[in-house]
C-alpha cells in the first residue's frame, strides 16, 4: 500500500496527504479521522517533510517501529530512485543545447508553481492581523536584511510561544476543552529511540570523516544537510531559499538556474518535494569527485544527502510519537507553530522573489547600505524567452487551473519550440 502511495504521491504535501487520507482513512479505515488529524497536527510541529512523517506515524501506529520504518521508507524510495536517475542524466547532459532549452521552460513553470504555493499557504495561514505582520516581518528580514533563515523561523516560533501565553487570540488559538492524559510520560521509550536513531543518523558522517577527512565535499554535504534537517519547519518551499543561498553563494555547488532546475525535477517526481536536496548533493559531489569517478561521487553524494535528510524524520517520529496526545494540549507549543507557519509565508515570498530575479534575469546586483543587503535585477539582462514562458505558466496555472505536471510539460515544450524558432531566426 505505501509503495503505491509513494509512486502516486505527486503534487506536494497537500496532494500527498490527501492521497493518504483517501486510501488509509476513507477506503481502508486503518486509522480514524480524529487520529489522522491529530497526527497531522503533530507532524506540523516537527522539522522535515510532514507527509513522509505522517506516513511513518501511520505505520508506527499500526505495527510499531517495524511498521513505521516500512511505511516511511516505501513512501520515500520511489521518488528517491527517480530523482537519482534524473540527477545523473542532468549531470551528463546539462551542457547540451536541447537540454538547456527544456529546462528554460521548466524554470519558468517553477516560478508560477512557487507563486501558487505562496498564495495557497498565505490564504490558509494568515487569518489574523498579527500573523500577517509576522509574515511581512519575515520577508523583510530575509529579502532586505539577509538575516539567517534559522534565526528568522525559530525567532518567530519563540514569539508565538510568548504570545500564546499572553494573548492567544492574536494567533487564532482556540481553548483546549479536553483533559490531558493521566498516564505516566513515556520517557524510556523516547530516550531509546533518540539514542538509536541519533546513532543511525550520524553513522555515515562518522565514516566520511574517518575515511575522507573534514575538507572533503561529502563531509560538507553531510553536515550541511544534517543542519538543514533540523530547521526545515514549514515544508520544502520554506527552506529552499536558505538551501539555495548556501548551495549557490556559500559553497558554489550550483548556479541559481541549476537550483531552479532541481526544483523543477522534484516537482515532476513522486514523493516529498524536499527530495530536491538529493539533486543538490549529487551535483556537489559530481563536480568535486576525487578520489572517486564523477558518477560514483555523485551517487554517494545523493545517497548521503537522502540519508541525513530522512533519517531525522524517523528519529522525530519514533521519539515523539508516544507523546502525541500530550502535545495536543500544549498551548504554547501550538502558538509557536502558528507563528512559525505565518513566518513561513514571508519565507516563501522571499523564495518567490529569489526565483523571479534569477529565472528572468541573467545578471543581478547587490545594494548594500548599512544593514540593508538587497539583491536587485539588472533590467538590461532580461531573458525575454523566460518571461514569455513564465507568463504562459501563470495563465495556465491560474486561469485554466492546469495541474503542476501539465504546466511543467507545456512550458518544457515551449522552451524547446522557442529555442528552435530562435535558432532559425
Amino acid at each position: 500500500m505505501f509503495t503505491r502511495i509513494g509512486l502516486l504521491s505527486f503534487g506536494g504535501p497537500a496532494g500527498q496527504i490527501a492521497l493518504m487520507h483517501r486510501e488509509l482513512v476513507e477506503q481502508r479505515e486503518w486509522v480514524g479521522e480524529e487520529q489522522f488529524l491529530h497526527a497531522l497536527n503533530f507532524c506540523h510541529l516537527l522539522p522535515g517533510p510532514e507527509a513522509q512523517q505522517l506516513a511513518t506515524w501511520i505505520g508506527w501506529k499500526l505495527h510499531g517501529t517495524k511498521g513505521g520504518l516500512t511505511a516511511g521508507l516505501l513512501f520515500v524510495i520511489p521518488g528517491a530512485v527517480v530523482m537519482l536517475a534524473l540527477s545523473m542524466l542532468y549531470g551528463f547532459a546539462a551542457h547540451l543545447g536541447w537540454f538547456a532549452a527544456l529546462f528554460l521552460g521548466i524554470k519558468a513553470a517553477v516560478l508560477a508553481i512557487v507563486v501558487q504555493a505562496l498564495l495557497r499557504i498565505a490564504g490558509r495561514a494568515l487569518n489574523t492581523g498579527f500573523k500577517r505582520g509576522l509574515a511581512m516581518a519575515a520577508f523583510v528580514a530575509l529579502f532586505a536584511f539577509n538575516l539567517p533563515f534559522p534565526l528568522v523561523v525559530l525567532g518567530a516560533g519563540a514569539v508565538g510561544m510568548a504570545v500564546a501565553a499572553w494573548r492567544p487570540a492574536l494567533l487564532a488559538l482556540k481553548p483546549d476543552g479536553h483533559a490531558a492524559p493521566t498516564t505516566s510520560p513515556p520517557w524510556r521509550e523516547s530516550l531509546r529511540a533518540l539514542l538509536l536513531w541519533g546513532a543511525i543518523w550520524a553513522l555515515p558522517l562518522v565514516l566520511v570523516l574517518s575515511l575522507l577527512g573534514p575538507h572533503h565535499v561529502l563531509w560538507k554535504i553531510g553536515v550541511f544537510f544534517s543542519k538543514l534537517a533540523i530547521v526545515t519547519f514549514g515544508g520544502a518551499y520554506a527552506v529552499l531559499a536558505y538551501m539555495a543561498q548556501q548551495a549557490v553563494q556559500g559553497f558554489g555547488w550550483l548556479t541559481p538556474g541549476e537550483m531552479a532546475d532541481g526544483l523543477g525535477l522534484a516537482e515532476t517526481t513522486p514523493g516529498p518535494l524536499i527530495m530536491v536536496t538529493q539533486f543538490v548533493g549529487y551535483l556537489a559531489a559530481f563536480r568535486a569527485p576525487a578520489p572517486f569517478s564523477p558518477l560514483t561521487a555523485g551517487v554517494l553524494g545523493a545517497v548521503l544527502t537522502t540519508w541525513v535528510t530522512f533519517a531525522p524524520c524517523f528519529l522525530w517520529i519514533f521519539t515523539f510519537a508516544p507523546w502525541i496526545e500530550r502535545l495536543e494540549h500544549a498551548t504554547r507549543l501550538k502558538g509557536g507553530l502558528a507563528a512559525l507557519t505565518a513566518a513561513v509565508v514571508g519565507v516563501i515570498a522571499n523564495l518567490t522573489a529569489w526565483f523571479l530575479i534569477h529565472v528572468l534575469f541573467a545578471q543581478t546586483a547587490v545594494l548594500q547600505a548599512g544593514p540593508l543587503h538587497i539583491t536587485l535585477p539588472d533590467w538590461t539582462s532580461l531573458d525575454w524567452r523566460a518571461a514569455v514562458l513564465a507568463a504562459m505558466a501563470i495563465v495556465l496555472a491560474f486561469r485554466f487551473k492546469w495541474s503542476v505536471a501539465r504546466v511543467l510539460a507545456a512550458c518544457a515544450t515551449g522552451g524547446l519550440l522557442l529555442m528552435a524558432l530562435h535558432g532559425h531566426a
